[in-house]
């Protein structure tokens, strides 16, 4: 408890003791020994005895002159480090040599740390001594793990390792949220607040101003989005520039290429559009790529990877697509459509990319400016006649049935082009907003094959199965109960675990909408197959009991695997 007094040339217990063992008179000896190690106050010897005559302990005075006298030299180590004086390192350095010796004693380790955390660079045996001791590492301030960790990206490795699973853990609760509302999804948490987030927020701390630790978290990203192909790690890429943005620390935005793109990107997040100036500024960053500089092609198609770039710029090219369907204008007449399609490519083309090492920008096949667009049109214009149709007076109405099958064009590049595939996607989701029940009829049969199975993705099932709420008296019908689950969500829920989980969401929000018949039709098809006993205190809840009975035993077998 004591160890590194006698290095300072201070007494300790041993001392005391091999005088106690050596001496003839012991009282002297105490009395010499509280005198020689006492407060060296010549006017203070006086006055003890009055403390002594009031009852009070030697130890609890010395203890409180103790405390206060480290307040006040961790306050001064503080003052000197934001002074100006150009010798303030020095005598920082000096207090630390005469200091650290007694770094383990839990009553000095306090003033140790307060003047390793001032320092801007630790002496490296010190450093050392410190990353070998787990407890004195544990207790150091972070501003000292940082010149342990940059030299030391293993050790930095294990630190931030917790914490991308933790993030990527708690994306993907989100996405399986059982709440489920087109008001409040995966997307509705503006940039702001999602840079709030425990773990950007500890990131953002532990990387500080260092722009190693911020590489070595940025190629810790690159690593594992390659190795997973998981699109929450592109994400967190763009959340943590833009953490560090929100708190000017410009020594590391000012060296990272993506900054400025990003920044723009993220105010067309916020407003879930990009509207033309931010697009021509978009272009000026994407246009000013320099010969030689094209590595940056790989960090800025991670950023356009990001689920909430992509959901924008969809959205956006939807928005665009019904622009100029009313302007009667073509889809390659428009710029910012152009540049919406080019990002959306360079964002899907980000782990091929960086996978490959090539650095140049993917093509957007020109079929599906010249082919898929139009007949996306073309589907869209159905609907928007069919509507109209729908609002005329019975006397003015013809019979013209709502179409049932799709451009031949529409669906083989659904099956065929990432960019259509995904353009498509969203189309679902618009119609279904728009509570349109005979498109999305018409659409989800093509869904069932899609480019990479996208439609069976995570993203896309946790929002359309918010948007199927706004359809919620539809189900009452077999006919739309049986587009929706034997048409679609059915048709691949037997291979895709994840499939089977949307199912089970949209059941326990909709159950009491269901026609009945399918509902029972419904829970013997998603029934899980593996037999085990599961005892919830669900099982209670009468009538609505088999629906939450099955999600209980489906989260029971999740859990289990």
């Amino acid at each position: 408890m004591f160890a590194g007094l006698p290095e300072l040339g201070i007494s300790n217990g041993e001392d005391l003791k091999e005088t106690l063992t050596n001496c003839t008179e012991p009282l002297k000896a105490i009395d010499q020994f509280q005198t020689e190690n006492g407060i060296l106050l010549p006017t203070l010897q006086s006055a003890l005895p009055f403390l002594d005559l009031h009852g009070t302990p030697r130890l609890e005075f010395h203890q409180s002159v103790f405390d206060e006298l480290r307040d006040k030299l961790m306050e001064r180590v503080a003052t000197i480090a934001e002074g100006k004086d150009e010798d303030r390192y020095g005598k920082l350095k000096e207090l630390l040599e005469k200091s650290f010796p007694l770094v383990k004693m839990p009553s000095i380790q306090p003033v140790v740390m307060q003047v390793l955390k001032h320092l801007p660079k630790v002496p490296e045996k010190k450093l050392k001594l410190v990353m070998a001791d787990k407890e004195l590492y544990k207790v150091c301030a972070v501003e000292v793990k940082r010149q342990i960790w940059q030299e030391n990206q293993a050790l930095f490795g294990d630190e931030v390792s917790p914490l991308l699973k933790q993030y990527i853990v708690a994306k993907e609760a989100a996405l399986f949220s059982s709440d489920l509302s087109i008001l409040h999804n995966f997307f509705s948490p503006s940039p702001k607040a999602r840079r709030q987030g425990e773990v950007v927020l500890k990131l953002t701390q532990m990387i500080g101003k260092n722009v190693k630790l911020y590489d070595m978290v940025l190629q810790f990203l690159r690593t594992l989005f390659l190795r997973t192909r998981n699109v929450h790690y592109c994400t967190l890429r763009a959340e943590l520039l833009m953490s560090l943005h929100d708190l000017d620390i410009s020594e590391i935005c000012s060296v990272d290429s993506c900054h400025k793109f990003t920044w723009c990107l993220d105010a067309c997040i916020r407003e879930k559009f990009v509207d033309a100036k931010r697009a021509r500024e978009l272009q000026g960053f994407l246009d000013g790529v320099k010969k030689g500089q094209e590595k940056v092609l790989g960090d800025l198609s991670m950023i356009l990877c990001d689920p909430f770039s992509s959901n924008t710029l969809v959205l956006s090219t939807v928005r665009n697509l019904q622009e100029l369907l009313s302007q009667d204008a073509l889809p390659r007449d428009s710029p910012d459509l152009m540049l919406l399609l080019r990002m959306l490519s360079l964002g899907q083309g980000a782990w091929d990319m960086i996978d490959s090492q090539v650095f140049k920008e993917p093509r957007l096949e020109l079929e599906v400016v010249t082919r898929f667009l139009p007949a996306m049109l073309s589907v869209l214009v159905d609907d928007y006649t069919f509507t109209v149709e729908q609002k005329l007076p019975s006397e003015e109405k013809t019979s013209l049935s709502y179409p049932t099958a799709l451009p031949d064009n529409f669906n083989k590049y659904l099956q065929e082009n990432r960019v259509a595939c995904e353009m498509g996607l969203y189309y679902a989701l618009h119609i279904a907003k728009q509570r349109n029940k005979n498109a999305l009829q018409r659409l989800l049969p093509a869904l069932v094959e899609t480019y990479n199975d996208m439609a069976f993705g995570d993203i896309f099932l946790h929002l359309l199965t918010a948007h199927l709420t706004l359809l919620s008296d539809e189900f009452g019908t077999e006919e739309f109960c049986s587009a929706v689950f034997d048409g679609f969500l059915l048709n691949s829920f037997s291979s895709k675990d994840n499939v089977h989980r949307h199912n089970l969401r949209l059941l326990l929000h909709l159950h009491q909408k269901v026609l009945p018949s399918c509902v029972e039709t419904l829970v013997k098809t998603l029934e899980p197959s593996k037999q085990i006993l599961y005892d919830s205190p669900n099982d209670r809840l009468g009538p609505l009991s088999p629906v939450n009975r099955l999600a209980g035993k489906n989260e029971g077998l999740r859990r289990q695997a």
